[in-house]
């Protein structure tokens, strides 16, 4: 028989008095309500408020656990305040006591430390709603037990950006999960994590309101969520735990939807600077971070100042979050467009929306990748939007490198290619071949490169460790600020300083190979570049014009501090210098820099040659030579134009000019010329053919409205892949170079709190598929610079950073 809830209340109290503690008056409370729900016929439940327990109440409390298990009480509540009385390990010990009658844990806000969120994690709970609004978690990695777990609740997380890939295996009944106003950008780790949920059928990361006819919004919009909204809120008529409850409005129409939809999919949203930067580096790499005072963020308000400049789109702070129509100076059909789009998303709004949310073709990529969801984001998934989204996801993604339908295993390509090769001369009764021949040289290697890059979400991320010792000062680190591969050696790769250092290193042990000092004659190293017939000589250039020659065979491997000069070779100095590249010859190169001029150097003689005034009407930032053409090159300007050059028609007049939208950070030809590729700032990447200038592909990066946002781009694996990132963004976008689909964006995540990591520059690398190293640095006072090698064809689960020197705020918009 059941107890009732009256001993219950009398075996608390006798426990108190044999602890010697006085009965808490809010457990007695909590009792009392119980039993009146219970002489009511409603479910008999009962709350504990955490911050209304102290130390002392704890053994008491432990005892009632016992005899709760038999009571007449059906569910436990328990919610932490706006205040931690009771120690965060006798609070978790009371939640995992009350065992399988455990129904809601609501810890938003909560205070209790990252010990104690760790525990959680790992240790697990038997709830079945689990609140960790406004919790401190970094990277999630909830590995303990929580089978009976049907709602999760991390809304306003706002140091939460990845997840360990299997970190939600360990709830297989998760039926709702929210993640508004969190930091979550990566479309693939994202998708990745949860297809390991086989339950989930309502996620948001943004939560679509219903407005009323005069624009207000039919639900607060604030910071929190009204009740019919918030995740923990339970039904007191039964005993189901609640859901990510759907606005009643949410079966829009299918045109405002569309609408809704598109607003995505076709305009460049701004993520303003705060956003990114909310959150802090340190130097504690834990999971769990508790380095700033946390608030919720409304993302939406972050928008707010935000300026992308978007001509004749809309505009979605005053069109979505506050229902008002863009103005503009001019009539266009794109701008009627916009404002018909306004008109159907005035009864809209968004609310906390996260990052991942202005990703391009967001909503199609998450119903594309998870089939069994049926609400995203408050809205209802149907059936056209699936088939919506199928079309989308093939035209714009590519779930497989080189367009492979499906994933084979190494052992069935191995097989296959093996039958091939002992019977490609036999033929069937119908003089077929037994195996259809496949047409591309490279097909297998394809095959194998699409079986491992699409094994796991998380490549192997490792950051390049190189030290040496140095008289003066025991062991030492170093402080890059530019690299670049060796063409001709595999495992050479060179970096220049901050400092004024140029390091050569084997990549492969991590060794130091050569190293020259600055000694007072080079500042930060902007740009190198090696020799193509002579694998051991580079051309380095400093920001304060210094230029050299170097044959690395004759510098002392060793850090010494002591450099006599050997193996070099000094060029007159070109001001202000951003960048140097040599012909593919080795008989000349160039050097550009703050300036509208080109410098061009005679390798063999030593010096200057000529100079080559006002190409530009700005800066040139970077000069590249054709790698196949000694006398063609190209340059890239912040005056928005891309110039095309040949040395036999004395470049006067360019062959050719083509015109960004915004300032060129970055221009470089295709391993086989055929291509520039062409980086401006904010993300506008496009490749043109190198012949004429025309664009053949428009990669359709997302902007984040920052002008600062200086873009690099470069090719992998020869011409067919390129990769792109920016200095205010963590991301490394992967795409075909042929058909503009994205394959995989890369996150770098560094130590501390949130993503502080951003790609200062990054290469392809010549020699290995689907490799390339990423020049990473921390966007704060005396941050940190590291080149980090990512391998997409090895998959990890964690990314383990070693410790490194002290670094440098970068100066994102010099070089290449």
């Amino acid at each position: 028989m059941a107890v009732d809830i009256r001993t219950l209340q009398n075996m608390y109290i006798d426990s108190c008095g044999r602890h010697a503690v006085l009965p808490n008056t809010a457990v007695l409370s909590g009792l009392f309500k119980a039993e009146v729900k219970k002489s009511c016929n409603e479910l008999c439940s009962l709350e504990i408020f955490l911050d209304q327990l102290k130390d002392i109440d704890f053994p008491p409390l432990l005892d009632l656990c016992v005899s709760i298990e038999t009571s007449e009480i059906e569910a436990i509540d328990i919610h932490n305040g706006s205040s931690r009385v009771l120690n965060g390990e006798y609070a978790l010990s009371l939640m995992r006591a009350f065992n399988q009658k455990l129904r809601v844990v609501d810890l938003q806000d909560s205070l209790y430390g990252k010990d104690f969120l760790r525990e959680l994690s790992q240790g697990g709970l038997t709830c079945e709603v689990l609140n960790l609004r406004s919790s401190r978690f970094r990277k999630l990695n909830m590995t303990g037990e929580f089978v009976r777990i049907r709602t999760l609740n991390l809304d306003f997380n706002t140091s939460l950006t990845s997840f360990r890939e299997n970190c939600f295996t360990c709830m297989p009944n998760l039926i709702c999960l929210s993640m508004c106003a969190t930091r979550v950008v990566n479309l693939w780790t994202t998708v990745a994590a949860l297809s390991k949920l086989s339950s989930l059928v309502e996620l948001r990361f943004q939560k679509w309101l219903c407005c009323n006819e005069t624009g207000s919004s039919s639900a607060p919009s604030g910071g929190k969520f009204d009740d019919q909204c918030e995740l923990g809120q339970q039904n007191s008529s039964n005993n189901d735990p609640p859901s990510l409850n759907i606005s009643e409005h949410a079966d829009i129409s299918s045109g405002a939807e569309e609408a809704l939809i598109n607003m995505f999919s076709f305009n460049d949203v701004a993520i303003h600077p705060e956003v990114q930067s909310m959150v802090g580096d340190s130097s504690d790499d834990s999971e769990v971070d508790f380095s700033t005072h946390w608030q919720e963020f409304d993302y939406m308000n972050s928008l707010s100042n935000a300026s992308p400049g978007w001509d004749s789109q809309v505009n979605l702070q005053d069109e979505v979050s506050f229902g008002t129509m863009c103005n503009h100076s001019e009539e266009s059909s794109a701008g009627a467009f916009t404002r018909h789009i306004a008109d159907l998303a005035l009864k809209y709004i968004s609310c906390h929306a996260s990052p991942i949310c202005y990703e391009k073709h967001y909503r199609e990529y998450m119903i594309a990748s998870l089939p069994h969801l049926k609400t995203l984001d408050n809205l209802p998934i149907r059936k056209i939007d699936k088939e919506r989204a199928a079309v989308t996801f093939s035209q714009h993604f590519e779930y497989l490198p080189y367009k492979q339908k499906h994933r084979e295993s190494v052992v069935d390509i191995l097989y296959k290619r093996e039958i091939k090769e002992s019977r490609s001369r036999l033929k069937n009764k119908d003089h077929k071949p037994s195996y259809p021949c496949r047409n591309s040289p490279y097909s297998y290697t394809r095959s194998f490169c699409a079986a491992k890059v699409g094994s796991s979400a998380w490549p192997l991320l490792h950051a390049l460790s190189v030290s040496g010792s140095d008289s003066g000062a025991g062991r030492r680190s170093f402080r890059p600020r530019q690299f670049e591969y060796n063409p001709s050696i595999s495992s050479l790769l060179v970096f220049g300083t901050l400092d004024g250092e140029v390091v050569v290193v084997n990549h492969e042990n991590e060794k130091i190979v050569s190293y020259v000092p600055s000694l007072g004659a080079m500042n930060s190293v902007l740009g190198l570049c090696w020799l193509k017939k002579h694998p051991y000589k580079l051309i380095a250039g400093s920001d304060n014009g210094s230029l050299k020659l170097y044959d690395v065979e004759h510098v002392p491997p060793t850090v010494t501090g002591t450099y006599s000069g050997a193996g070099s070779v000094t060029f007159d100095d070109f001001e202000q210098l951003t960048s140097v590249h040599v012909n593919t010859t080795d008989e000349l190169f160039l050097a550009s820099g703050y300036s509208k001029n080109v410098a061009l150097y005679d390798i063999n003689c030593g010096r200057r040659i000529q100079m080559f005034t006002d190409m530009h009407r700005e800066h040139i930032n970077v000069v590249k030579f054709s790698n196949h053409s000694p006398s063609v090159f190209a340059t890239s300007s912040f005056d928005r134009d891309v110039k095309l050059w040949d040395l036999r028609q004395k470049p006067i007049q360019p062959c050719y000019t083509t015109s960004s939208s915004r300032g060129n950070v970055m221009v470089c030809f295709s391993p086989d010329d055929h291509y520039l590729l062409v980086s401006a700032v904010d993300n506008e990447v496009r490749q043109l053919l190198a012949v004429d200038g025309r664009l053949h592909m428009n990669f359709e990066i997302s902007s984040t409205g920052s002008s600062q946002n200086y873009t690099r781009s470069y090719y992998m694996n020869g011409r067919d892949y390129i990769i792109s990132g920016s200095c205010d963004e963590h991301l490394v976008r992967v795409c075909c170079a042929q058909t503009g689909r994205r394959l995989k964006d890369i996150s770098l995540e560094g130590r501390g709190s949130g993503n502080s990591m951003y790609v200062q520059s990054l290469r392809g690398d010549p020699f290995q598929d689907f490799n390339m190293s990423i020049l990473a640095a921390y966007m704060r006072p005396n941050s940190k610079y590291e080149i980090v090698k990512v391998n997409l064809l090895a998959s990890c689960d964690r990314y383990r950073e070693s410790s490194h020197s002290q670094h440098s705020q970068p100066s994102n918009s010099m070089g290449g």
